[in-house]
């Protein structure tokens, strides 16, 4: 039986996928009032303290691809789980980061974290839901994505004008660890999945494909477009 629009399993799902999206971008976007910190305290250009959000963009973008794949043969809310968990723990090790080189890089790992539940939540949508509640649904996941990415700025930028941005980012590690939990408690289990062998070979030929029509490039280049305009 499918999740319907009104039931205690509705609101569930989608308060665990709320929770989710808010992790997700509230962590990805944490680094971006930190900027003008950065480059006082690591003396670096105002150029390379933004690859702060960059990298972790470039590599969230990437595995995407992978994620969406594993979750095929390893269930979406294992996956899911594993990445808000990582994420925030990650989120934690950035307060204590020896240099911003480091910082960096454990953003380049977070970066890859992150793409678990961008990937993958709304496959699981698409198979938990009964599609009269689908829109509704989809709409108040990629809410949480918004409030998430604004929040975590707002937190952020707040928490480092009183005291320092690494308690900010100790406090933002703390509070999605506590929002992951809910994560696990709330989301119903999957009920329609059904787990398929990973095949790259046959998942780079259906990558390939894609970039040969033309309408599916063109709605690429729009999302592309958009969303770097809109990050920038």
């Amino acid at each position: 039986m499918y999740i319907q629009k009104g039931t205690r399993d509705f609101t569930l799902a989608n308060l665990a996928l709320f929770a989710a999206g808010f992790i997700i971008f509230a962590n990805l976007y944490i680094t971006q009032p930190l900027f003008p910190q950065f480059s006082e305290e690591y003396n670096v250009s105002p150029a390379v303290a933004s690859l702060s959000l960059s990298l972790s963009t470039v590599v969230l973008s990437f595995s995407l691809i992978l994620f969406g794949s594993l979750s095929e043969a390893w269930g979406r809310k294992r996956l899911m789980t594993i990445s808000i968990f990582a994420a925030s723990f990650l989120t934690i090790l950035l307060a204590f980061s020896p240099s911003f080189e480091a910082l960096l890089l454990l953003r380049v790992v977070q970066g890859f974290a992150f793409a678990g539940v961008p990937a993958i939540a709304m496959a699981y949508l698409g198979e938990e839901m009964d599609p009269s509640s689908l829109g509704a649904a989809m709409g108040l996941y990629i809410s949480g994505n918004s409030v998430g990415g604004l929040a975590g700025r707002i937190i952020m930028g707040t928490i480092t004008d009183l005291s320092t941005w690494q308690i900010g980012m100790i406090f933002m590690g703390i509070l999605s660890l506590v929002v992951s939990c809910y994560f696990i408690w709330a989301l119903p289990a999957s009920k329609h999945f059904h787990p398929r062998p990973l095949q790259f070979k046959a998942l780079t030929k259906s990558l390939v494909s894609h970039l040969k029509d033309p309408g599916l490039v063109c709605l690429f280049g729009i999302a592309f477009t958009l969303m770097g305009s809109f990050v920038t």
